[in-house]
């Protein structure tokens, strides 16, 4: 594999323009910005006007990610974000920068035409920048997955969780998510801790997501799931714990915290206080884009309902538990993990083809997503508190 060298000593698989809008009013400048580049450039934003320290810490981890190579913040000039403060954060980076506000730029036609001209200059200095060679190890890789049904747990989720056990072996660091659809897991997860104490964070963060879901009067549980033939969310939860595989658990992490080295880490994805902003995450995009700030070059997202999304800056790899919905959606996914099913294949097998799929996605093979132009992005508003020193032992 070969990455794009960045000044933190990390490597992209991608080196994109962000195009970034730093509150709704901006979204549609941004976004006629992106059009004659989507190829080179991705649109990303944060839509809220007043400011929050999650969206804020969001923005300047996604801006500065490895698959990052150049940024233009569109601002429309009277939001409450910290346009000055993410700059100079992507500056410090080594990386280009430029700033549009719309309100001193001239309005709409002024700012897009100014915004594609920077994105130009950009993207053309991006394209003849040099590569390195690139190790597995120096992968992050999340996991998330969406539209769970009865097979999900019997074939896409443990063929992640075997990539997952031979991606860590090989030293890269995998994120698996989130702890409000692993409820009734706390136990086995916190016995396959690094230590004790992380083992007690581990139930604790487990224990917050049942407490937030019964404070909103709802959880982690779809009506498509049920449809699916799935029934309780501890029957959901084992499922979605079969993709961390069966290595030890080497950390607890939140939204933007990047894993200090390889190994196994679980995302609490669920804000902590009292309940502020609603459902944890309102899609599976969501919970992509928290997996990117805290550094995954890609994601792995196992379906058995179906999806079609991607993300802006990072491939998803698109994994169909259910064979019938794999017939019907192939133009989307990138592993059938349904032939457990059908065809007689073993979870092993399909495990392994996931990993060599991750390799060539790695060295720049287009996942399904990219081929079909979808850079879906979505941020909204939540409230963290910092780590404690039990959360990364080691």
């Amino acid at each position: 594999m070969r990455g794009y060298p960045r000044s933190d000593g990390r490597k992209g698989i991608r080196n994109l323009v962000a195009v970034a809008y730093l509150v709704e009013c901006a979204h549609h400048v941004a976004r006629k910005i992106v059009e004659p580049h989507d190829a080179a450039a991705h649109l990303i934003g944060f839509p809220g006007c007043f400011p929050n320290a999650y969206a804020q810490r969001m923005m300047e981890r996604l801006c500065t990610h490895p698959n990052v190579g150049a940024v233009v913040l569109v601002s429309l000039g009277c939001e409450s974000f910290d346009r000055h403060r993410l700059a100079e954060t992507v500056r410090a980076s080594g990386r280009a920068v430029e700033t549009l506000v719309i309100q001193r730029d001239g309005g709409t036609r002024a700012t897009v035409e100014a915004g594609r001209a920077m994105v130009a200059r950009m993207a053309a200095r991006l394209a003849e920048a040099q590569t390195l060679p690139m190790d597995i190890s120096e992968l992050v890789v999340g996991t998330v997955c969406g539209g769970s049904d009865g097979t999900s747990g019997l074939t896409g989720n443990p063929a992640v969780g075997v990539a997952f056990d031979r991606l860590v072996e090989a030293g890269a660091a995998c994120i698996f998510e989130e702890t409000g659809e692993l409820i009734g897991c706390e136990d086995i997860m916190a016995a396959r801790a690094a230590t004790p104490e992380l083992g007690a964070e581990i139930r604790a963060s487990v224990d917050k997501a049942a407490r937030y879901y019964a404070t909103l009067g709802f959880g982690s549980f779809a009506a498509g799931n049920a449809e699916g033939g799935l029934t309780t969310i501890e029957e959901k939860s084992l499922g979605a714990y079969a993709k961390s595989g069966q290595s030890a658990i080497s950390g607890l992490i939140k939204p933007g915290d990047i894993p200090p080295r390889g190994g196994l880490y679980l995302m609490d994805v669920v804000p902590d206080g009292e309940v502020r902003y609603g459902f944890p995450n309102i899609s599976d995009n969501a919970e992509i884009v928290e997996m990117m700030a805290s550094g995954a070059h890609l994601t792995l997202f196992v379906t058995g309902r179906g999806s079609v999304v991607g993300s802006a800056l990072a491939p998803v790899v698109k994994i169909a538990a259910n064979p019938h919905m794999y017939a019907r959606l192939a133009e989307d996914m990138d592993v059938n993990a349904g032939r457990i099913l059908t065809e007689g294949a073993s979870v092993e097998e399909v495990g392994a083809e996931i990993v060599d799929l991750v390799r060539r996605v790695a060295d720049g093979h287009p996942t399904k997503s990219e081929e079909l132009g979808h850079t879906e992005f979505i941020l909204t508003y939540k409230t963290f508190e910092p780590l404690g020193p039990a959360c990364l032992p080691l």
